[in-house]
């Protein structure tokens, strides 16, 4: 068994809501966050955090001259943060670690600045410290005043949980007793929508339910993507506070065989639960909060290979991107927060679309699958 560690707080802003208590409600209505939009010419489904979110994100980048000029990106991650820090009463002068990775980084500002080169043929002053992907955590690290480790990173999809990792990995290692960890992502722009509108997995029609994540019978790719920042603060061993223990983790990269694609039955995945699991029977697995971007190949991948792992006791099976989208490589940390909350309410948030879905009998022991474009999985197994 793999060192317990706890989570002490969980916070984020997301098209769910900004806070715990309302990201809860969300979940208990058989409703989604989706909205039409407007991208160039094109109209698009995505989902956007709340217009009282929005407003708090203004106020947030009005309240200090120097946060002005930065990308919501990083104003969504000291938001979350806050909260965060607040929730499990750390001070500035534990002096603990951060780290917040984004797949895409400061998506706005970089297009906004990239736009503006092509017409005048010249980069504006600080076209290149607010997008350089250092700097969510650096603004994070500065707005808490903490002195511990800064750390950014991009792993895709699966960048919050390999900050997950990197956490555990500092406190294990004994040089860090704290980390503030998570993922932040504003990718509703122009040029992402596009990009993911070339993959062909984006969702075109507007129904009842447009993202079809965990419909196996799908015949087109759902995907839609959604915007926030989840953190989690993570504190070594059992905490009397601690609103669920981490007690596996596992990790695993595939050989690619395409830039965007992983095995038909997610060997990755396949490695990566199994690694968490530990010495854990996997009957005790009560709930997988699966990745499942709402794409053919991607869903179904990743259920061939619960089933490789679990054979014929398959735990009861969730995804929230049915509900907020794909947030990129914040979307593992919204699933962990989704995890946590049914631990910490012994409620299962099932997908309403789904027919004879299976209800968990309890719940214990919850895992929470995430993988990027490169087959880079991670899989973090929770309990209470």
């Amino acid at each position: 068994m793999q060192k317990p560690i706890s989570i002490t707080a969980v916070a984020s802003i997301s098209p769910l809501g900004k806070s715990l208590n309302e990201t809860w409600k969300s979940y208990k209505k058989n409703t989604h966050c989706f909205n039409e939009k407007q991208f160039q010419k094109n109209t698009v489904l995505v989902a956007e955090i709340p217009e009282e979110a929005k407003k708090d994100i203004e106020a947030l980048r009005q309240s200090d001259n120097k946060y002005k000029s930065l990308d919501d990106t990083v104003l969504f991650a000291i938001y979350a943060s806050r909260q965060a820090v607040k929730q499990a009463g750390w001070k500035a002068s534990d002096n603990f670690g951060i780290n917040i990775g984004s797949s895409r980084g400061a998506t706005q500002l970089f297009e906004t600045y990239h736009e503006d080169f092509l017409k005048n043929n010249t980069a504006q002053t600080l076209s290149s410290p607010t997008t350089t992907l250092g700097n969510i955590s650096s603004w994070v690290a500065h707005d808490l005043q903490t002195q511990g480790p800064e750390i950014s990173h991009s792993i895709t999809c699966s960048t919050a949980l390999h900050a997950v990792l990197n956490g555990i990995a500092w406190i294990n290692s004994g040089m860090c007793n704290k980390f503030l960890v998570g993922g932040s992502e504003a990718p509703l722009t122009p040029f992402t929508i596009a990009q993911m509108q070339a993959l062909k997995i984006y969702a075109k029609e507007t129904t009842a339910f447009p993202c079809k994540a965990l419909d196996f019978n799908k015949t087109k790719n759902t995907m839609i993507l959604g915007e926030g920042a989840s953190m989690l603060c993570l504190e070594k061993g059992k905490q009397a506070n601690a609103l669920a223990v981490i007690k596996g983790y596992g990790y695993a990269t595939e050989i690619l065989k395409h830039n965007i694609s992983i095995s038909s039955d997610a060997l990755c995945f396949q490695k990566s639960m199994q690694m968490a699991l530990g010495d854990l029977n996997p009957s005790d697995v009560d709930i997988i909060v699966m990745h499942a971007p709402g794409t053919i190949k991607g869903d179904i991948s990743e259920f061939k290979a619960i089933e490789k792992i679990f054979c014929n006791k398959t735990p009861a099976l969730t995804t929230n991107k049915w509900k907020l989208g794909h947030t990129f490589g914040t979307s593992g940390a919204l699933s962990l927060e989704l995890a946590v909350s049914m631990l910490q309410h012994q409620d299962f948030i099932d997908v309403p679309y789904l027919e004879n879905q299976r209800k968990p009998d309890k719940i214990q022991n919850i895992i929470v699958n995430a993988v990027g474009f490169g087959g880079n999985a991670v899989s973090i197994l929770i309990s209470k």
